[in-house]
C-alpha cells in the first residue's frame, strides 16, 4: 500500500543564548572554570537543537599589545577550543570587546575559529568581512545570520572599506543586506550589540530599529551587551528578544587590582529555543540559566525564571520614552548613589563624586 502523506515539512532547532566572556585572570589569581564549560542539563539542551548561536565576546593579544581602554576581556585558546567542544555551532564576532588585542588578536581568534570549524561573522578585516553572513543549513533549511554592533557599547573600532572592525548598526544597510538575504535563504537571524549595560528594558528606539528589521523579512532578532536579561516580544509573529543576558562570564580586571564582580541577575541569563520551518518561526520555551563561575547550569531555583517573566511584564507594559528615562535614572543614577552610602565608601566621597551625580541625574532626565 502506498503511503500518499505529505512529507514532513522542514524543521530546525536553534538555542540562542547571550554573551561568553571568557577572561584569563591575572597573574597570581587562580582560573575556576571548568574546561566542560556547561553541566549536563544545558548539554542535553543543545544536544537536541540543530544549531547553537552565541556571543563570543573575548579575543587574544598578540606580542602583549592589547587596546589602553578598560576593561578588556582576553581569553586563552584552549577555552575558546571548548566552545566548539560545549556544543555550539556558529557565533557572532560582533561586540565591543572582539579587537581588545587589536587586529592581531582579532586574526588570531578567526584563525583558531576556523581551525576549529566553528562558523562566525560579524567582524573582519574590511567592511565587506565584517557584513558578511554566515550560512548555515540544517535539515534542508537555510539560515543566514548577521551581525552588528551600536556605536554606544563602545567597541575599539569599526570596519570600513579598507580597514579592520566590526560590523556597524547601519540600520539602513542593515534592512537592504536583510531584504537581500531573503532572497536566497529561508531565514535570516539578526544578532545586534546594544543598548545601555544593566538596563532592564530596551531603548524606543531600538525596539523601532529591531520592528524595522522584520519588517525587512527578518525571522529572529538576537539581542546582547547589557549583561542581564531584557524581554521578548513578538512582532508580526517574529520572536524579538533584546537582550539574553550573560550565558557565561568570567571576572573581567582592571590593571589598577579592581574588578567586575557579577552579581546573581548579572549571573543569570537564558536560552532561548525556537522551532524554524518554511512557514516562520515559532517560540519553544525560554530556559534560565546562572553560571556561578565554574559550570554554565540550568537554573532550578526560581530566580531566573522569575527574571525572565519581569522582563516580559515590562516589554507588555510598553516602552515609552518616560519607561525609559526612569530605567535610566535607577541604573545610572540611583544604584551608584546607594553604593557609595556603604560605610566602607562614604569615607572616600569627594566633591567630585557629587558633581558627577548630579551630572548622571540631568543625564538621565534628558535619556531616550
Amino acid at each position: 500500500m502506498l503511503d500518499t502523506s505529505a512529507p514532513a515539512s522542514p524543521r530546525v532547532r536553534l538555542a540562542a543564548v547571550g554573551d561568553l566572556l571568557l577572561n584569563t585572570p591575572p597573574a597570581g589569581v587562580p582560573y575556576r572554570r571548568c574546561p566542560r564549560l556547561v553541566d549536563e542539563d544545558v548539554a542535553r539542551v543543545f544536544a537536541e537543537c540543530d544549531i547553537v548561536f552565541g556571543n563570543l565576546e573575548c579575543t587574544f593579544v598578540c606580542d602583549d599589545r592589547a587596546v589602553p581602554a578598560e576593561p578588556r576581556v582576553i581569553a586563552d585558546p584552549e577555552f575558546v577550543r571548548a566552545v566548539k567542544d560545549a556544543g555550539f555551532d556558529v557565533v557572532t564576532l560582533a561586540n565591543n570587546h572582539m579587537f581588545d588585542g587589536f587586529e592581531c588578536g582579532f586574526k588570531r581568534m578567526r584563525g583558531l575559529l576556523d581551525e576549529v570549524q566553528l562558523p562566525h561573522f560579524g567582524a573582519g578585516m574590511n567592511l565587506n568581512e565584517a557584513t558578511a553572513p554566515a550560512i548555515l543549513e540544517s535539515n534542508g533549511l537555510r539560515i543566514a545570520f548577521v551581525g552588528a554592533v551600536d556605536h554606544r557599547s563602545g567597541p575599539y573600532q569599526f570596519a570600513s572599506d579598507r580597514d579592520w572592525g566590526v560590523a556597524p548598526l547601519d540600520l539602513e544597510l542593515l534592512i537592504g543586506q536583510t531584504k537581500q538575504l531573503r532572497s536566497t535563504a529561508d531565514h535570516v537571524v539578526v544578532s545586534i550589540h546594544w543598548g545601555e549595560e544593566r538596563f532592564l528594558v530596551p531603548s524606543p528606539a531600538q525596539q523601532q530599529q529591531a520592528r524595522a528589521l522584520v519588517d525587512a523579512g527578518a525571522s529572529l532578532i538576537l539581542g546582547h551587551h547589557p549583561h542581564v536579561l531584557q524581554g521578548l516580544e513578538i512582532y508580526q509573529g517574529t520572536p524579538i528578544i533584546y537582550s539574553m543576558g550573560n550565558f557565561l562570564a568570567d571576572g573581567v580586571y582592571f590593571s589598577d587590582g579592581g574588578r567586575i564582580h557579577w552579581n546573581r541577575t548579572e549571573q543569570t541569563g537564558c536560552i532561548l529555543v525556537v522551532q524554524l520551518t518554511a512557514e516562520g518561526v515559532r517560540v519553544e520555551k525560554q530556559i534560565a540559566t546562572v553560571d556561578r563561575g565554574q559550570l554554565v547550569a540550568v537554573d532550578h531555583s526560581g530566580f531566573g525564571d522569575r527574571r525572565i517573566e519581569k522582563t516580559a511584564r515590562a516589554i507588555a507594559g510598553g516602552v515609552t520614552p518616560g519607561r525609559y528615562r526612569r530605567e535610566h535614572l535607577r541604573v545610572k543614577t540611583l544604584w551608584p548613589t546607594i553604593d557609595h552610602l556603604r560605610p566602607s565608601k562614604l569615607m572616600h566621597l569627594r566633591p567630585r563624586h557629587f558633581k558627577n551625580a548630579l551630572r548622571m541625574l540631568l543625564k538621565s532626565r534628558n535619556a531616550e
